[in-house]
């Protein structure tokens, strides 16, 4: 199998001119990062996890470092990343005070018997596993002091907008034993109250796995993403022969007729065939297969270049 891996920044209502360029090298360097580990023989999840592993740490994005803030001015995060192998699956909630999330629910898919740790729990596992806390205004960024001081103008607390709020990151690999793995990771919602968690650690919403069917990674409102389970509703869509693009058409279609809910999606199927879709404004992504790294953030705007 040729390996490929699939990243993306989240949606996007709007990226400032001079955000623009930022962003597209951070999933230039995540996409490289997966595919540098594919082609060293890494596996699927490990690729996944290192491609994540650079946006959680690129302050220009909703996850890690460039978390956005809830009520009271915290970061609260979740991830989420799976093995299409075996279906095993890790995931973390509300967690506080790390730097990589993915790694703490990549540590919850293989040292634990569960699939989900939340807040507290999650947080003496990742002491338990030698993960050191940071101090949390670490991950606080002006942008996103900015950011909420923004929102509570605008909106007063609490209240949910299915166009606004998209932000997560994520990545799908295929590696060369034809295994295929997801991971997705964010800081939720601007303004959110404390301990909501939306559809990123959430296996079904957030993303999903299969080696017998593809591998997907979701982004946009996450309430909306819950109610429809996007991530096995368009998998759902390739079981039943749909190509990739009526599959993400679909689903995507789906949640915005049904919910008026905004979102994007990164898929890839068991041959290594990809796509990305979008409902928000815009999504940054990146791919890098056989050698050429395919690179976008608004529709109809792709760039292919050699990979390093």
């Amino acid at each position: 199998m040729d390996p490929v891996v699939v990243v993306h920044g989240g949606g996007a209502s709007n990226i400032s001119k001079d955000r623009k360029e930022r962003v597209r090298q951070g999933m230039v360097r995540a996409a490289t990062e997966g595919y540098n580990i594919l082609k060293q023989g890494g596996t699927a999840v490990d690729a996944v996890e290192g491609a994540v592993t650079v946006l959680e740490d690129d302050p220009e994005f909703n996850a890690g470092r460039g978390s956005v803030l809830n009520v009271n001015g915290e970061v609260e995060m979740d991830a989420s990343i799976m093995d299409g192998k075996d279906l095993s699956t890790g995931a973390v909630s509300a967690v506080r005070c790390i730097a990589n999330p993915i790694k703490l629910a990549r540590l919850v898919m293989e040292k634990t018997p569960h699939c989900f740790l939340t807040d507290q729990g999650a947080a003496k596992f990742a002491a338990s596993m030698g993960i050191p806390e940071i101090p949390g205004e670490q991950l606080v960024t002006e942008r996103s002091k900015k950011h909420l001081e923004k929102e509570k103008q605008e909106k007063g607390a609490q209240k949910a907008d299915c166009q606004k709020n998209l932000g997560t990151v994520g990545a799908v690999a295929l590696d060369s034993k034809g295994n295929v793995a997801y991971a997705t990771s964010t800081g939720g919602i601007v303004n959110k109250m404390v301990g909501r968690v939306g559809d990123t650690p959430c296996v079904g919403s957030g993303g999903y796995a299969d080696n017998d069917i593809g591998a997907i990674s979701t982004t946009g409102h996450g309430e909306s993403i819950l109610k429809v389970n996007l991530a096995r509703l368009t998998l759902f869509y390739v079981e039943q022969g749909k190509t990739l693009e009526e599959a993400a058409n679909l689903s995507l279609g789906y949640m915005k007729s049904r919910l008026k809910g905004l979102g994007g999606l990164i898929l890839l199927n068991k041959t290594g065939d990809w796509v990305v879709k979008w409902t928000s404004a815009a999504m940054p992504w990146a791919a890098a297969k056989d050698g050429k790294l395919h690179s976008g953030i608004n529709l109809d705007e792709t760039t292919i270049a050699d990979l390093p």
